[in-house]
């Protein structure tokens, strides 16, 4: 090998041992490789950067759009309300969690799948008195194994398909990886509800111990034509609020004190909350339930373009001393106050009788533009605006599912290509209003995109140095000639470098060695970009090793070994179907 071969090795394992070794982001690690090979001259800036143009990465920034459509419709969560009820055991319930997030992430890229879902299964655990730490895992790997069934499921499969079709003008269809991915859920699955009651802890974790001491009382109004009309307190999913409770009722003017789980709504009512504002939130969130002050429908814009924001009243403020009707609150900040928190005392009455003093604590419906005008303001101490508390589009969100239907199926019966399936399903969230542009923009994960554009450029590194062909003859010398051996020798491959690194990085370095590989055997590159597909994309046994692993460590109370006392014999089972499995559809 020449010195561009070795400077190649030695970027490949820099790269690996800084991700290992340090917290540094993953995108800057990886741009900072690609940097040394383009000033090195190994690479010229066409090759470093030639992964930005490929039709994979392009099909995941689009996707993440359309995922944007849902979540601001609230579509996700709308989904999930309707496969979710009252668990009769654990097992029960990890079956109809797994089920329905093994479904969705099979059409939906499966990180803003289970973003969506983690205050979903905290609340529905404290609910019923399941552990979460029995559930987070699950959650996670559920999503995994939906993601092998589908090209769309995961990020992995779209890139390594993009590689395919610009190295060898062939591709995968929507529903081809099902024949190995079906299988590989349905084991893998199977496998988690046979062994979690052993393998996964009992343990409580740490935001489930965290108190808030702001405890607001909020009234909201049940809609007359929503959907809450005629269900019972405990249907509508009132019941157990997490950090919040309903204190009463008022009906036309009679208070309904201690309400019983079995009181039907009505039309109108006047539902009374008290809890913390996390709580909040996810109230304004419901669909059918808005607040009672009709001063929220005369602000400006539609609701879904507000935030909520916490502000404390300083004692130069112009309405201290005043109810918040009688000190025109709305018309002189252009915000509403939805509630207010006042040394833990709870405030009775209606929000407009309510006499500011100072260092309450306002809860307020406002553009994002309050916080920045009044920042510095000397009505104020201290404004925050609370993340994620924009109310859904309840409205569009049959015109988000419907989208999403019309991309899968034009997709699966290859009317369209699964980048124009995608662009036209963002196209049609964007034009019917599912989402902003703005939103949606925000909402792209840029650092995974450019994890995904520099490996392409070291991969091309790898194939042009030759070292990707040295790695493929010293596999095949390791195991010798035979196409499954090799198969074996790329899925355990992969699967180790997917347990340190990010699952897209790890694809995109294996696939050149695998190309190579198969060249040098004469036999189709297919089953083994497969099993780099399966590999890459099932990763258990590292928090570190898939991004929703990584997200579920926190909210689960997990420890590192948790992972590995679970993840690696689910790494072996799975890998096990994988390579008995892949053969048998895609031949060598």
């Amino acid at each position: 090998m020449g010195w561009e071969a070795w400077l190649t090795v030695a970027v490949v394992v820099g790269v690996l041992g800084t991700l290992i070794l340090t917290r540094m982001a993953a995108d800057m690690v990886f741009l900072g490789g690609v940097t040394v090979l383009l000033l090195a001259g190994v690479l010229d800036p066409g090759q470093a950067f030639g992964g930005l143009a490929n039709q994979g990465l392009i099909t995941v920034a689009v996707l993440y759009v359309v995922v944007s459509g849902l979540q601001e419709t609230g579509g996700i969560h709308w989904i999930v309300q309707r496969l979710l009820g009252r668990p009769r055991s654990l097992a029960n319930a990890q079956v109809k969690l797994m089920t329905p997030v093994a479904f969705m992430s099979a059409f939906l890229n499966n990180t803003p799948v289970v973003a969506m879902l983690i205050p979903a299964v905290n609340e529905w655990a404290r609910k019923f008195g399941l552990s979460s730490s029995k559930l987070m895992i699950p959650l996670s790997y559920a999503a995994i194994l939906g993601g092998t069934c589908t090209l769309i499921g995961t990020s992995t499969n779209l890139v390594v398909n993009g590689l395919l079709e610009d190295r060898t003008a062939q591709g995968l269809r929507m529903f081809d990886l099902a024949w190995v991915g079906l299988p590989v859920a349905v084991v893998g699955l199977g496998f988690i509800l046979l062994t979690t009651r052993w393998l996964l802890p009992d343990r409580r974790p740490p935001m489930q111990e965290m108190t808030d001491p702001r405890e607001y009382s909020v009234e909201m109004l049940v809609d007359a034509d929503g959907p809450l009309v005629g269900r019972s307190i405990e249907k509508a999913g009132l019941r157990h609020l997490s950090g919040m409770f309903l204190a009463e009722i008022d009906r036309n003017g009679q208070i309904l004190p201690a309400v019983s789980p079995q009181e039907t709504l009505q039309a109108g009512d006047r539902l009374v909350f008290v809890g913390v504002v996390e709580s909040v939130v996810e109230l304004q969130k419901i669909r059918g339930l808005t607040p009672a002050t009709d001063q929220v429908f005369k602000l400006t814009g539609h609701r879904s373009e507000r935030i909520l924001i916490e502000a404390v009243v300083s004692g130069s403020c112009p309405v201290v001393g005043r109810t918040i009707r009688d000190g025109q609150f709305r018309s002189r900040y252009d915000a509403v106050v939805i509630a207010v928190a006042r040394d833990g005392v709870r405030l009775g009455g209606k929000i407009g009788d309510i006499v500011i003093r100072p260092g309450d604590t306002l809860l307020l419906e406002a553009k994002e533009a309050f916080a920045q005008r009044q920042r510095n303001s000397r009505d104020f101490f201290l404004v925050s605006q609370i993340e994620d508390s924009s109310p859904p589009r309840h409205e569009r969100a049959p015109v988000a599912i419907g989208l999403l239907a019309v991309m899968v199926i034009s997709a699966g019966l290859g009317v369209l290509s699964m980048l124009e399936a995608a662009l036209l399903a963002a196209a049609g969230m964007l034009i019917t209003g599912c989402c902003t542009v703005e939103t949606a923009r925000r909402n792209i994960d840029w650092s995974v995109l450019l994890v995904i554009a520099a490996a392409f450029g070291i991969g091309a590194a790898m194939e042009q140095t030759g070292v990707a062909l040295v790695v493929a003859h010293s596999v095949i010398q390791a195991v010798g000639d035979a196409p499954w051996m090799n198969l074996v020798a790329i899925y355990l491959l992969t699967a180790g470098f997917t347990a340190v690194i990010t699952n897209n990085a790890a694809a995109l370095l294996m696939f050149p060695i695998a190309l190579a590989l198969a060249s040098d055997l004469g036999v189709s590159i297919m089953p083994y970009a497969v099993a780099i597909m399966l590999a890459a994309s099932a990763s258990f046994a590292t928090p570190i090793g898939y991004q929703t692993n990584l997200m579920v460590y926190g909210p689960g109370g997990y420890h590192f070994t948790d992972f590995i006392r679970i993840g690696l014999p689910l790494n072996l089972v799975t890998a096990l179907v994988a390579v008995l499995v892949i053969p048998l559809v895609w031949g060598f």
